[in-house]
């Protein structure tokens, strides 16, 4: 038997949708596949996923409710609530399997998504005014450049965009306090209109908001001026936002409630801030590593030395060993990005390119002059002389 959506949470069947987020986030936080050792640790995140999923999305959730764990992944698997096909098997109930099954007919057999079969299954067109049950507003986004010395500290950082919010003068109700209202013809105050049709599959019925009333089943005679009778003003705000240390080009932050207004009073969306980090001159990111090119000398890479390396946590050592190659790569461990939401850091990798001097003074010619009638062999120099020529360049 499958695993109900609320003891995966771990919330009562009656928790709202701030307990159901935070049951998420915490158990999220347990089971995230980049840092949980439990080898099931990736099923159990993609079904707390599925369960918030479900659960912080009305219509889902009462379809749950009502039809019980297994007979709503049935229908998920049929395409009821993805808006695709209702189903092409037929099985039982009827020609097309029932209400969520689709297929050659009965009432749930054209497809049409969640909506269309919530409404179906649940007496769409008897009065129910779903259109005026309060509903999570929709979700806002917006981008946020940092660089890449913000990418390493973690940084507090101020983001401007300009949403929808409820109009303070009508209370988000569309028109003044206390306006004379009636009841809407046209839908005799349910907020709803139903549509039969006969078609060669049967009568179809489908259920849409008035459009004479906008759902709420009355007609008031004056609208608010401020809004216009939207309920909702577009106003430029100014929020602050903790972006955390080793976040990366392409990953969102995500602020709750920080987006439009819902309808009927409901809770606001969230607001989604896509990060981008920008390029840095010295260092190339590569996830939690860091690439960056050394200029050293021909002494340098012939006799070996030790160098100072900048690095996005100050300057640090590293040694060059005689013999030292163009091109050779030296790994510095824990010197590169801090791992996102986990312990430790990525690596610094330095590749050494040696430079070749463009101008050279007597003694330094002297010295490669010497190098190159050798062939390789030992020459014979003064004590000291392979130092001041090192030094020299």
């Amino acid at each position: 038997m499958s695993e109900d959506f609320y003891d995966i949470l771990g919330v009562s069947r009656d928790a709202d949708e701030d307990e159901i987020k935070a049951a998420y986030r915490d158990k999220a936080t347990d089971y995230h596949p980049d840092v949980s050792d439990d080898p099931n640790a990736e099923e159990k995140f993609k079904k707390l996923q599925k369960a918030k999923e479900v659960l912080t999305d009305d219509e889902k959730r009462q379809a749950y409710d009502q039809m019980g764990h297994e007979r709503f992944e049935q229908a998920e698997k049929r395409g009821g609530f993805d808006g695709g096909p209702g189903g092409s098997g037929g099985g039982r109930g009827g020609m097309g399997g029932g209400p969520f099954g689709g297929g050659m007919g009965g009432q749930g057999g054209m497809g049409g998504g969640m909506g269309d079969i919530f409404e179906q299954f649940f007496g769409g067109g008897s009065g129910g005014g779903r259109s005026n049950r309060a509903q999570k507003g929709q979700d806002l986004r917006t981008r946020l450049t940092i660089d890449l010395e913000d990418a390493f500290e973690g940084v507090q950082k101020q983001v401007s965009v300009r949403r929808p919010e409820r109009c303070d003068d009508c209370d988000g109700e569309g028109h003044p306090p206390g306006t004379d209202s009636h009841t809407c013809e046209e839908c005799n105050g349910r907020g709803q209109v139903t549509q039969v049709q006969q078609t060669p599959l049967g009568r179809v019925q489908q259920t849409q908001t008035c459009r004479q009333c906008g759902g709420e089943g009355k007609i008031y005679a004056e609208t608010c001026s401020t809004c216009g009778g939207d309920g909702t003003v577009r106003k430029e705000a100014t929020l602050s936002v903790e972006v955390p240390a080793g976040i990366q080009s392409g990953q969102s932050l995500q602020m709750e409630r920080e987006g439009a207004p819902g309808p009927n009073g409901g809770p606001n969306g969230d607001l989604l801030i896509e990060v981008e980090v920008e390029d840095h001159p010295d260092f190339e990111r590569d996830g939690d590593d860091l690439r960056r090119q050394e200029p050293i000398s021909f002494p340098q890479a012939t006799f070996g030395d030790t160098v100072e390396i900048p690095t996005l946590d100050g300057t640090v050592e590293m040694d060059v060993p005689a013999g030292t190659q163009s091109g050779e790569t030296f790994r510095l461990k824990d010197k590169g990005m801090p791992r996102l939401r986990r312990r430790g850091q990525g690596d610094l990798y330095v590749q050494v390119q040696v430079v070749t001097p463009e101008s050279l003074n007597d003694e330094q010619k002297d010295a490669l002059e010497q190098f190159a009638e050798a062939g390789g062999e030992e020459v014979s120099v003064d004590e000291g002389f392979f130092e001041k020529i090192k030094n020299s360049f």
